[in-house]
């Protein structure tokens, strides 16, 4: 990909489309208008609080992100949602149960209740734990000219400049490409005879592209990581990204997984279990949906560990994955991981980790980032999957026949050295021979 020779300003209102408008999205939603009002700090976002080096470590060079690179403001952006239930923003969150009422909900109340989500491109075929009223009728391709339609009055009704939409409604169930998947005339073929191969997710990715909207998958069902639509961003030059939010277990594993290897210690076994009562938890519930989110969380250890290439170590690991759906915690999920290692002549050792996480607050944070850095590629001319944001995702999205990077240290140092990149910057390599000369 060539370097940006420009990038367009973020000039005017950004708008943020959101499939999806249970805990995850009206977290989101609310924090970025806690933040605007001065009631919350956007915590977790790295656009929001994180600097960057730029040049030697002598320069002293080190903006916050946001001041380095031309980002959105908070006070440019502007919601709409999508949600099979008619909830709007107020009473959605209050149902969630996330944030505290009388702090961080009522104060921002009108504002809450204003959003109120568009019928949905839904059906419980692909999600069988939940339902509602609020949807659309017709075959799919019925289903994906509404959504486009959607996305042309909300840009005209709220006067945007640009859009960009993230997926943050339920896991769907678990789907292989397929012969529909392929090219766009196969596509549209299988969305006008209702082909069930298609899921609602495909429907809106391919409504974003056509709209040339920016699109991010925070589930990881299979979206837009479909051949067809891979090939239809690349040709419209819109940014494509995912897949499934990295929050808690999942993060914790990309953190110790890559210093077990880097240390060459031997991992024996890997057993995570999970306990969340929201509703993702009762839409995991669900054999079909729990199937697509384990392959999520089951394909991170095998990139990051590279068990062919050290057999001794990491050839025989036993991983095993579990979600429990458990009412009474609610959106406070307990991520539990039981990890058996070895050392030096083969001595067994120990780790265990106990996650007490609040699962839409480590969400939020990431929907923020990857609104405003795809907002900020489609301006750099960007299309195509974005794997620079690899940071967010639990399963990244990669060119064809291109192992996904895992460690979340080298997706981190990808990220800052792509924002250097578009900004014509030097790159850091940490080499730091020259101090030495």
């Amino acid at each position: 990909m060539k370097q940006p020779s420009q990038i367009k300003p973020a000039k005017g209102k950004l708008g943020v489309l959101l499939p999806g408008f249970g805990a995850v999205a009206t977290t989101f939603v609310a924090g970025v208008e806690a933040a605007r009002k001065g009631i919350a700090k956007p915590i977790g976002s790295l656009t929001q609080l994180n600097t960057i080096r730029l040049g030697k470590r002598t320069d002293g060079r080190t903006p916050l992100i946001k001041d380095c690179v031309p980002l959105a403001g908070l006070d440019d952006l502007v919601f709409g949602a999508w949600d099979p239930i008619p909830d709007d923003g107020y009473a959605s969150a209050l149902k969630a149960g996330v944030l505290h009422k009388e702090n961080h909900l009522d104060p921002i109340k009108g504002f809450l209740s204003g959003i109120k989500p568009m019928p949905a491109a839904f059906s419980t075929s692909y999600v069988k734990k939940l339902d509602g009223p609020n949807k659309k009728v017709g075959n799919k391709k019925q289903l994906a000219e509404s959504l486009r339609e959607d996305i042309r009055r909300f840009k005209k009704e709220n006067n945007c400049d640009r859009v960009v939409m993230v997926w943050c409604g339920s896991t769907e169930i678990f789907l292989r490409p397929g012969p529909a998947h392929e090219t766009l005339d196969s596509f549209e073929a299988a969305m006008a005879k209702d082909d069930p191969t298609i899921a609602p997710s495909m429907l809106y990715a391919y409504a974003a592209i056509m709209e040339g909207v920016a699109y991010a998958n925070g589930a990881p069902n299979l979206s837009g990581d479909i051949p067809a639509l891979e090939k239809l961003a690349r040709d419209r030059g819109v940014p494509i990204g995912g897949k499934d939010f990295k929050t808690g277990q999942t993060f914790l594993k990309t953190v110790l997984a890559p210093a077990f290897k880097a240390r060459m210690i031997g991992v024996s076994g890997w057993f995570s279990t999970n306990i969340l009562g929201n509703r993702d938890g009762e839409v995991l519930d669900d054999p079909e949906s729990f199937k697509t989110k384990e392959e999520s969380k089951l394909g991170v250890l095998e990139h990051i560990f590279q068990p062919d290439m050290y057999p001794e170590l990491y050839g025989d690991m036993y991983h095993k994955v579990r979600i429990n759906y458990y009412p009474p915690r609610g959106d406070n999920k307990e991520g539990w991981d039981n990890i058996d290692i070895f050392g030096w002549m083969g001595y067994d050792m120990q780790i265990k980790v106990d996650f007490l996480c609040r699962d839409s607050i480590l969400a939020a944070p990431i929907v923020l980032d990857l609104v405003l850095f795809m907002d900020l590629a489609q301006r750099a001319g960007m299309g195509g999957i974005q794997e620079w944001l690899s940071f967010y995702f639990k399963s990244p999205q990669t060119a064809p026949g291109l192992y996904p990077e895992h460690d979340l240290f080298i997706q981190h140092w990808k990220l800052k050295n792509t924002l250097r990149w578009m900004m014509g910057e030097e790159l850091v390599t940490h080499l730091g021979v020259e101090y030495y000369d």
